[in-house]
């Protein structure tokens, strides 16, 4: 049996609920609806928590005062907390999707996060594994005895 899930107030931070009664309603269903995966929502959770009380200390009352300068600030004080490129990158993942869910339901006439651009990261490695050409021969050698195709032989 389905039970529906009582929303309270007191469970949203102030800097949403000081934009109106809409948005908190879009914050907990983007939290609650939006994201199914039980670890996406923790992490989301998390990073837009640390989001909105960083936004708080910095005096913004309502989100809907929050700008593309906050964010790129926020993104900025990440980067110099030394965070990894991809941990920083999943957290403004979250607030990203945030906004947009927000603008998305007329909360905000805009997504301000659309102008900042998160950092960028590139892996120096690759996680495929690459054989070189002596093991490369070695393997289509086996493939030919195996199979008893003796029309080919091994790369040279």
């Amino acid at each position: 049996m389905t039970q529906l899930v009582t929303i309270t107030a007191d469970r949203v931070p102030a800097v949403i609920t000081a934009a109106s009664d809409r948005a908190a309603y879009r914050f907990l269903e983007f939290l609650t609806a939006q994201i199914r995966n039980p670890n996406t929502r923790r992490a989301y959770v998390r990073a837009v928590s640390a989001f909105l009380t960083w936004l708080e200390a910095q005096g913004v009352a309502s989100i809907a005062k929050a700008s593309s300068l906050h964010l790129e600030a926020y993104v900025e004080q990440l980067i110099r907390s030394e965070q990894s490129a991809p941990t920083v990158k999943q957290q403004f993942a979250a607030i990203r999707r945030l906004f947009d869910w927000l603008a998305a339901g007329g909360v905000l006439p805009f997504n301000p996060s659309s102008a900042v651009r998160g950092p960028s990261h590139s892996a120096k490695t690759g996680a495929t594994p690459v054989l070189d050409p002596q093991e490369a021969r070695q393997l289509l050698a086996r493939r030919n005895r195996a199979s008893g195709d003796l029309s080919g032989s091994p790369i040279r």
